[in-house]
């Protein structure tokens, strides 16, 4: 990617982010994908899903997918004090809105990051698709990685995850 296109991309995804920590790291979301933030309750399995996919909750009538983001990232999956469920709206390819919770293990707060704060994400090569990055922001002395909330989740998965809620 050029320089051009690199501040250009950042510029796009200047905003508000909810900051939430994974393990010792700090992810942002964009806030406008945040739909609430509630306490952990008791998710009810769903079989044959990925071992990321906990289950479903009954929030308020409806049923919402329940996805560790600690063990689709690969990190250690405690429950402590701060363990709490973000529910986001995911935008599938077919422009069709889920609402999905997502667990992590605190939340940290609403930042607000300028463009000058947010580079693109480090080429790994070939082998690693960073895809589900916005970019890395740093911000406080902090890094914290901006997730593409729509892609962390392939939308494959995402209707498959989906439809036992429906």
């Amino acid at each position: 990617m050029s320089t051009a296109t690199e501040a250009a991309a950042a510029a796009a995804y200047a905003g508000k982010y909810l900051t939430v920590v994974l393990g010792n790291e700090a992810y942002g979301i964009p806030v406008m994908k945040v739909r609430e933030i509630i306490r952990m309750q008791k998710i009810t399995p769903v079989p044959q899903m990925p071992a990321y996919v906990r289950g479903v909750i009954n929030l308020r009538g409806r049923m919402i997918p329940i996805v560790d983001l600690r063990v689709k990232f690969g990190l250690k999956a405690d429950f402590a004090d701060r363990t709490c469920i973000i529910v986001v709206q995911i935008r599938m390819a077919s422009e069709q809105t889920v609402a999905m919770g997502l667990i992590v293990d605190s939340v940290d707060e609403v930042a607000n990051l300028a463009a000058g704060d947010i580079d693109p994400p480090p080429n790994f090569g070939a082998e690693a698709t960073l895809d589900y990055l916005f970019g890395i922001a740093k911000t406080k002395g902090q890094v914290k990685m901006l997730l593409d909330i729509d892609k962390v989740i392939a939308p494959d998965a995402v209707r498959a995850i989906a439809a036992p809620a429906a």
